[in-house]
């Protein structure tokens, strides 16, 4: 069976004034799908979640929910319901008052609300902390009667607009699996802003990279990351070793690419690739160059020197010049076998596998 679309964007743009916040983006999401928008900041990505939920409105362009056009629907009407950055948690209402408050309009039994909301509260593992007033709460809880508070008027589309921004890093690594886990259990449509690359890869099904107001690469995690269409891509997600190359012979789908380094290289052609003279330009992962230790080979390795280092626990970022090379190569390796024991001047061999090459469009 097809997946079927919860949310089709056909050429919306957001003009004020001469700037434009969204140019001609266009986007499918999947029902059941955890989808994120990934960029920086001012690239567009809150505006387009504001137009989903109803908040703002195309200067041109359609968006539909669920099939139905949303032109003229207001907010309220929607069949979609948003997180926050700030949670915007009701400090004079305890936990139970905060999740029931949109019920309210609904004016349903009251049994029904206080089950519903009881059921939400379940979903979020508040289950007991009804009475608790808001400004007892930490900030995992909080965001926790956030959700609630969405979930509980069962929409079809979560929109979530950094939620994750205010915690700290071990609390909002610990909510991005209860998000996943969330999400998976009640199995709707969740959308996520972010301009965090490793939170959109560890909770997404895919995510969509936007840059000026326009997508640049839709796709996987797993693609996106290792098979980025251009160096703007590639340079967003993670770290990247960057090499300029001469284009030997270019074909539909492969690329054969002289390079200083790895020697001649044959690739996969990236779907973005725009052609400029006679050049592309080759990346690498810094995860994706091993060091050899001694009596130690690879089938492909080269030679250089240690000139800088950072220690980040159980990884070392390793910074090697490599004769012949502009610019020093950033290597990531675990401190297994001794990585961050390394002095600065030691003499590296480091191992790559061809496969872990890609050929970039600039």
């Amino acid at each position: 069976m097809p997946e079927q679309p919860m949310i089709e964007i056909s050429r919306v743009t957001r003009s004020y004034g001469t700037f434009k916040a969204l140019d001609e983006t266009s986007l499918r999401i999947n029902e059941g799908e955890f989808f994120s928008l990934l960029g920086p900041s001012g690239c567009g990505k809150t505006t387009l979640l504001r137009m989903i939920a109803g908040f703002d409105n195309p200067t041109s362009g359609t968006i539909s929910v669920g099939g139905q056009p949303m032109v003229g629907v207001p907010a309220n009407q929607r069949p979609t319901n948003m997180v926050f950055q700030s949670y915007a948690i009701f400090p004079h209402l305890n936990v139970e008052q905060n999740v029931a408050y949109g019920l309210k309009r609904l004016r349903l039994d009251p049994a029904e609300e206080k089950r519903r909301v009881e059921e939400a509260l379940q979903q979020v593992s508040l289950t007991g902390l009804g009475k608790r007033g808001a400004t007892e709460l930490s900030g995992g809880q909080r965001q926790r009667v956030a959700l609630a508070r969405a979930l509980v008027m069962r929409p079809k589309v979560l929109l979530l607009d950094e939620p994750l921004s205010a915690l700290d890093k071990k609390l909002r690594e610990q909510m991005q699996v209860e998000l996943r886990r969330l999400q998976r259990a009640v199995g709707i449509t969740f959308i996520l802003v972010t301009h965090d690359q490793y939170e959109a890869l560890a909770m997404s099904d895919r995510i969509a990279v936007m840059f000026g107001g326009r997508i640049a690469q839709v796709a996987s995690p797993k693609e996106i990351y290792q098979r980025p269409v251009n160096c703007q891509v590639a340079d967003f997600l993670g770290g990247m070793n960057f090499l300029k190359a001469g284009i030997a012979e270019e074909s539909e789908r492969s690329m054969t690419l002289d390079t200083p380094l790895f020697g001649r290289v044959k690739l996969d052609k990236p779907s973005a690739f725009v052609r400029n003279g006679n050049t592309a330009t080759l990346g690498i992962r810094p995860e994706r160059l091993r060091v050899l230790w001694e009596g130690e080979s690879g089938k492909y390795e080269v030679a250089g020197k240690v000139v800088d280092r950072h220690y980040f626990g159980e990884i070392t970022h390793l910074v090697v010049e490599i004769p012949g090379l502009e610019k020093p190569l950033a290597v990531s390796e675990t401190n297994d076998f001794g990585a961050d024991d390394l002095p600065i001047g030691a003499p590296i061999r480091l191992a790559y596998d061809p496969d872990a090459l890609v050929a970039l469009a600039d």
